[in-house]
């Protein structure tokens, strides 16, 4: 990876600033992945620049954009820890190097189009604190649909449940440091349902806490609106011999009924109500 003083990176690690932590208040690393996301990405990172939280590092993976990204990337320079724009093989390989990147001991994925809400990371290390067992910590997600439908969604981490689908919110969501240690890194040949596929890995074993704030707010759209998605955590579920192949068919019919009849909706919605902007 291009690290140092260069044209394609930049941020305060590269000057030799380095976040810190204190005894009690670990050092959280956001990592975002973005690609031609010259629009939507200062929303995000002022989103983690604005947390009260003290003690956070934004790592941000640009896989080549063309759309000026990379000048607004340079313009965070003194704000961000660390900026890295070369080519990837999709947003797990970003992940992955966020992850061989970060010095947390929590560590979060932020798409590009997401935002924390404000106190996001501080609710993160309250509940942190109350489950110090705890590996894995998620909360309540508010979607951003240009039709003004705004649904605010999102579970705690349940056994079996979540082995016929994805119930929890990954966007923003806590991994400590050791849940990558004993299970590896994330399988960069899925493009969409590759974290689904990393929180299968330790079934009911995983330790986790749920907070009902809703802590991020998620840009709608994308590959992840796509049925795309649900084929591949269909194929993550027989791979993690959480499921058998005859379950994991049904599993896929359903969710991808419930997929159209929400685009109906969204649909139906868009004719009667304007767009926001």
């Amino acid at each position: 990876m291009a690290l140092g003083n260069t044209p394609l990176s930049g941020g305060l690690r590269t000057l030799g600033r380095l976040a810190s932590a204190l005894p009690g208040l670990p050092l959280v690393t956001v990592v975002t992945a973005v690609l031609n996301g010259r629009d939507c990405l200062p929303g995000c990172v002022e989103s983690v620049l604005g947390q009260d939280y003290p003690h956070i590092e934004h790592i941000l993976l640009d896989a080549g954009s063309k759309d000026g990204t990379v000048d607004l990337l340079g313009q965070y320079g003194h704000e961000v820890a660390l900026w890295i724009s070369e080519p990837d093989k999709g947003v797990y390989d970003a992940w992955n190097k966020g992850l061989a990147l970060a010095r947390g001991e929590w560590i979060a994925f932020l798409g590009a189009d997401d935002r924390y809400r404000p106190g996001a990371v501080s609710a993160y290390m309250e509940l942190a604190r109350a489950n110090p067992d705890a590996e894995f910590l998620s909360s309540r997600a508010q979607l951003a649909h240009l039709t003004g439908y705004a649904p605010i969604f999102g579970g705690p981490w349940r056994w079996p449940a979540f082995a016929k689908r994805m119930t929890t919110v990954h966007v923003g969501a806590l991994h400590r440091r050791s849940l990558f240690e004993r299970y590896g890194k994330f399988d960069d040949s899925y493009k969409i349902a590759g974290d689904y596929e990393f929180l299968l890995r330790p079934r009911e074993a995983l330790r986790a806490a749920f907070t009902p704030e809703v802590t991020v707010a998620m840009g709608a759209g994308g590959v992840s609106d796509s049925t795309a998605g649900l084929h591949e955590a269909r194929r993550a579920k027989v791979g993690a011999g959480v499921r058998n192949a005859a379950a994991a068919a049904v599993d896929l019919r359903v969710a991808v009924a419930r997929f159209h009849a929400r685009r109906v909706f969204l649909a139906a919605r868009s004719t009667v109500l304007p767009k926001t902007k």
